[in-house]
């Protein structure tokens, strides 16, 4: 990635993240993953945006990715593609969406990544000086090189295809097969571009080849074998005047725990030094990306890791690690602590407290899915004011492609919190405004409440399989509380766990 140039300024981004369930930490390694946490954009829908990195044009950050919201799962015929997404933040905390890179729902991109393909992966963005364009990079698996390129004048887009690229490894293999795969962009100080990708016809070794001066092609200036094999995920950057390498080690697709391995150069060409492990399990997830953000007080190098969600064929719910590498005094980089909580990338990480006041911490939110027939969860709230319930919103999610929707119910509720009678007002969330990734959704119950009093909404469905899910967070003994019911066995309140839900009253 180029070296992007930040303001010097109190930034402060979370680490290691949450999980679904607490009792999951990581699939190997020996290092132990910190728990997850799910980050929210500035709507209130869960960031969806994967295998992809963040960069730093022109002031503000962008966080580029893979979305699935829309049900894409690897090796499902039927699956759609969902297409690339960026986040914008000034903060590295609060994350504004931007929408699409391009209009992926087209028939071409469907045919060209949906459930019956390989699918298409990791966007990268750098931007070229020369051309003053954004240029992105995809993986794909149509195409003989295995990537497809485009431009844009804005880091957000819309992006415009170029022409395929072309490629000094595999140049000759056939079209539409396991030829390249992940790869990473780089913009060196002179400006020249490169390359890092996974040859797979080598059995997942590292090529690094330099671009043309327009970035949007191979020049055959490279060199194979960066690895010997079973190795992707690439990431390049330079400290110092040396050349880093990064790379998953092993490769795994989707795996919650892969290692994380280095080589250094002192030329992107190489020849590139024997590779040191610095992770046993990338925090419990893969190493994505290391981005070079300069600030008055010297550069920070943000290491990501995608937290896969357990090998799921669709990865709307994973998460992400994101922390700044340290580097010894002979630039080695040091192990990763996957404890690490980076408060301001301005100043040094030993010099920062070791961990934030209750009032800086942010929220921490799970998910559950587990509502289908037979299993209904209900919120308290008490009414604050009298007045009319315009909206409430809450975060839901599915898991599986449905035709039965979600239903909303309102009522009145007794001492215990639990739901008294007919309900207020009830209404059916279809299917298809509920995603994949933990988006909000709303309902307009228009019902009188009374100040002062308990009232609860419960979610329920009749899908027989599969589930909808839900947000929630832990809360104090006095807080509003979810209840379960399965079967129609009665209502069971579940202490300190309240949904991430909003109300809007009016008068």
């Amino acid at each position: 990635m180029a070296t992007h140039t930040a303001p010097c300024q109190c930034i402060k981004f979370l680490l290691a993240i949450l999980l679904t369930y607490p009792a999951l930490t990581h699939a190997q390694g020996t290092t132990s993953a910190p728990a997850q946490t799910i980050r929210f954009s500035t709507l209130g829908d869960a960031v969806d945006a994967h295998d992809g990195e963040i960069t730093y044009f022109n002031g503000v950050y962008y966080l580029y990715g893979t979305s699935y919201d829309c049900g894409f799962e690897w090796g499902n015929k039927q699956a759609p593609f969902c297409g690339f997404k960026s986040y914008s933040s000034t903060d590295l905390v609060n994350w504004t969406d931007r929408g699409s890179l391009f209009d992926a729902r087209t028939e071409v991109w469907q045919t060209r990544c949906n459930g019956s393909t390989y699918g298409c992966f990791r966007p990268h963005v750098i931007y070229n000086k020369t051309t003053n364009r954004y240029v992105l990079w995809i993986n794909v698996y149509d195409n003989t090189s295995g990537y497809r390129v485009f431009t844009s004048t804005k880091p957000t887009g819309p992006f415009v295809e170029q022409v395929q690229p072309k490629l000094g490894v595999n140049a000759d293999a056939p079209t539409a097969g396991l030829n390249n795969g992940d790869h990473d962009t780089f913009v060196d100080d002179d400006g020249t571009a490169y390359l890092a990708y996974t040859d797979w016809r080598s059995n997942g070794s590292i090529v690094i080849e330099q671009l043309s001066d327009d970035y949007l092609t191979g020049t055959g200036k490279l060199v194979k074998g960066v690895t010997s094999g079973q190795t992707e995920a690439p990431a390049l950057f330079k400290r110092n005047g040396i050349y880093y390498l990064l790379y998953s080690d092993p490769n795994c697709g989707y795996c919650s725990g892969t290692g994380t391995s280095y080589k250094t150069a002192n030329t992107p060409l190489g020849p590139w030094s024997a590779g040191k492990k610095i992770s046993d399990n990338s925090c419990g997830g893969q190493p994505s990306f290391v981005s070079t953000f300069e600030l008055k007080t010297g550069n920070i190098y943000l290491y990501g890791s995608d937290l896969w969600n357990n090998a799921a064929k669709n990865e709307a719910l994973a998460n992400y690690f994101w922390t700044s590498l340290q580097f010894g005094p002979d630039g080695s980089i040091q192990p990763i602590s996957c404890n690490t909580q980076i408060q301001d990338p301005a100043a040094p990480i030993e010099a920062q407290a070791p961990a934030a006041s209750k009032e800086d911490q942010p929220e921490t939110y799970f998910r559950l899915c587990d509502i289908k027939a037979g299993v209904i969860h209900a919120q308290t709230f008490l009414a604050t004011s009298t007045g009319i319930l315009d909206s409430i919103s809450f975060n839901g999610f599915t898991t599986s492609h449905l035709d039965t929707g979600l239903e909303v119910s309102v009522y009145k509720a007794n001492s215990s919190g639990e739901p008294k009678g007919q309900p207020l007002f009830s209404t059916l969330i279809p299917a298809n405004r509920i995603g994949w990734s933990a988006r909000k959704l709303s309902v307009a119950p228009n019902i009188r409440l009374t100040k002062d009093s308990t009232y609860c909404f419960a979610l329920s469905s009749s899908i027989q399989t599969s589930c909808y899910g839900i947000i929630y967070q832990t809360s104090g003994p006095n807080a509003p509380t979810i209840l379960t019911n399965i079967n129609g066995s009665g209502w069971v309140p579940e202490p300190g766990k309240a949904m991430k839900f909003n109300l809007l009253m009016g008068h």
